[in-house]
């Protein structure tokens, strides 16, 4: 009688995709959260104009990005992870509509380090893998400390709830749950080893053009 040795698995493969991203991407969440311009907007030393020039540069990131998710979608191939509920360029527009009147489209210009990120989300095509470590730095992030940064704004530049409608997610009544079926949906992609490193990576790159973003804005406000 033979027996086959049951080998352990992978190590990489055994942990979920989420918490490897996770902790893979810690650095560069920290440094992203760190920058000049976020801390003195969550401090209270800026103002709503700060607050507006963000909201005008996450059009540009969020229109791409949901236009490659509904790039998935119509495929046939997003494997669940494309969410309506999460949808956010309505938000965007109806906040910009409140900041900067009714002619905002006329008002704004995106800074070439968010028109980088959003070649860099047009770049990934209808790549399931690179669109997740997008989705992934991008949503669960709007879930978690967006709303600490929706209770800053309340707390420091006098918002209720026009203007911040972006930190709002009506059709989710519990965030919790919500990120929790994320996760498992993230988890469950049917990738190997390489693949799964190669959404790591590319959401480091996220984490970093987000961080670009946030030098010129602050930046801009030096000048200003």
């Amino acid at each position: 009688m033979t027996t086959t040795a049951v080998r352990p698995a992978d190590e990489a493969t055994a942990v979920p995709l989420s918490l490897a991203l996770r902790e893979g991407t810690r650095a560069e969440h920290e440094s992203a959260e760190s920058s000049g311009f976020v801390e003195q907007l969550l401090g209270g030393h800026l103002d709503r104009d700060a607050y507006a020039a963000l909201a005008v540069q996450q059009l540009a990131v969020y229109t791409a990005l949901e236009a490659a998710g509904a790039r998935l979608v119509a495929a046939g191939a997003d494997r669940g992870l494309v969410f309506d509920e999460l949808t956010r360029v309505p938000a965007i527009e109806t906040d910009l509509a409140h900041l900067l009147g009714a002619d905002w489209r006329d008002e704004i210009a995106f800074l070439p380090a968010t028109l980088a990120y959003a070649q860099r989300l047009e770049a990934c095509g209808d790549d399931l893998s690179l669109y997740a470590a997008h989705a992934y730095t991008r949503y669960l992030g709007d879930l978690s400390g967006g709303q600490i940064i929706k209770r800053m704004m309340q707390r420091h530049y006098g918002f209720e709830q026009d203007g911040i409608a972006f930190y709002d997610f009506p059709e989710i009544h519990k965030l919790k749950p919500f990120k929790d079926v994320y996760r498992e949906r993230l988890d469950a992609l049917p990738l190997d080893e390489a693949q799964r490193e190669a959404v790591v990576e590319e959401a480091r790159v996220a984490f970093r053009l987000n961080q670009a973003v946030f030098a010129e804005l602050g930046a801009a406000r030096a000048q200003g």
